[in-house]
């Protein structure tokens, strides 16, 4: 039988205080998403001026880098390179840079998702969150 590592409350509250933090320093309005390695929420926060639609597209990023256990980008650059059928892949929705799997050992312990600002801040945010963890 095999260990599984797995995140804890005190992790999900560490990864979101330095997503949050990352995210204040450069006063980008996002929506911050952690889920667990099966794609389910455990934390949800849309920082002040975050558009609303952000609180739907954060979630999905992180839903999607959990399943996929990678990051978001790809899956968008796999689409923008052409391979369109990838749209109708069943479960994941969120398609768009700004997901990044939190990864330990090998094992996928979950994602960070962001949505608010450009592709990349979103990413930045996220990575910021992982971090947090040293893992």
């Amino acid at each position: 039988m095999k260990t599984k590592h797995f995140l804890e409350s005190a992790d999900v509250k560490a990864i979101a205080a330095a997503a949050e933090a990352e995210a204040l320093k450069h006063q980008w309005a996002v929506t911050i998403a952690i889920v667990d390695d099966g794609g389910h929420l455990l934390h949800l926060h849309r920082l002040d001026g975050a558009a609303p639609v952000s609180a739907h597209i954060a979630p999905a990023k992180a839903r999607t880098a959990a399943l996929g256990r990678r990051d978001s980008k790809g899956y968008e650059d796999m689409i923008n390179g052409g391979r369109t059928a990838f749209l109708s892949a069943p479960v994941i929705d969120g398609l768009l840079e700004g997901g990044v799997p939190i990864m330990k050992d090998g094992q996928c312990l979950g994602a960070v998702g962001v949505s608010g600002v450009k592709a990349p801040e979103d990413a930045q945010v996220a990575q910021a969150g992982v971090a947090a963890l040293g893992s």
